[in-house]
């Protein structure tokens, strides 16, 4: 979800996106959510029905939907931007909305993390559970270096959601597309480490676990690029 209390990335460093191309894909949803709004829902409440379609995709992808978690998963980065548009258009942006969508991201994420990795394991394949694991830990911190900077009064605004190869976009549309293949290819299926090229091209194992292994290299070089940033700033203060 787009923070509702952030202001656009001032600093650009090694990023897939620029702040311009989120503010340009904000504007187009923007009709949309003040639609929601007219509804008669909230920011607040736009950002508690994103954090349900983020359980329902963990439920899908637990049970080996993973054609349709794919979907949701999409639907729900998609709805992720409601929230905090609707806030911007409606002058109800404030740090309780802003804390709710960062909470929320958070936790939807490492729920359908959750779910990706108990369909593999349900699918008998440890590789891909594994990865899963090792993706959301990199996710993780993506988002802790940032919050940490932030509140030690690094990059403010929301100027180091600038910085790195895999701001939280670029994984859900990695993870999107992953998702989707797998289901059209037939699923995750086991894999054995005594004989791992079989594993690699049995159903949808190879986009699968590209995909999810992509996210974890992505994720962890973000993380190096978020901290080499900081460590910038630091050494610039002291000058």
């Amino acid at each position: 979800m787009t923070s509702q209390g952030g202001t656009p990335g001032r600093e650009r460093s090694g990023s897939l996106t620029s702040a311009e191309q989120r503010q340009a894909v904000k504007k187009v949803f923007e009709p949309i959510a003040l639609f929601f709004g007219r509804l008669g829902l909230t920011p607040n409440g736009l950002t508690l029905l994103g954090f349900g379609i983020t359980i329902v995709a963990a439920l899908l992808a637990g049970f080996q939907l993973w054609l349709v978690a794919g979907i949701v998963v999409m639907v729900g980065g998609v709805f992720d931007m409601f929230d905090g548009t609707l806030a911007r258009a409606t002058g109800k942006v404030g740090p309780l909305g802003a804390f709710f969508d960062s909470t929320f991201d958070r936790w939807g994420e490492a729920i359908t993390w959750v779910g990706v990795a108990v369909g593999c394991m349900a699918a008998g394949n440890d590789l891909g559970a594994t990865l899963s694991i090792l993706a959301l830990s990199s996710a993780f911190m993506v988002s802790y270096a940032r919050a940490r900077a932030e509140g030690l009064g690094f990059s403010p605004g929301s100027g180091l959601a600038s910085v790195g190869l895999a701001p939280r976009e670029i994984r859900l549309v990695v993870l999107t597309v992953a998702l989707i293949l797998t289901g059209i290819l037939g699923g995750v299926a086991p894999w054995d480490p005594a004989d791992p090229t079989a594993g690699l091209t049995t159903a949808g194992n190879a986009p699968f676990l590209l995909g999810v292994g992509a996210i974890f290299v992505l994720a962890t070089i973000t993380v190096v690029q978020r901290v080499a940033s900081v460590r910038a700033q630091a050494s610039a203060a002291k000058r």
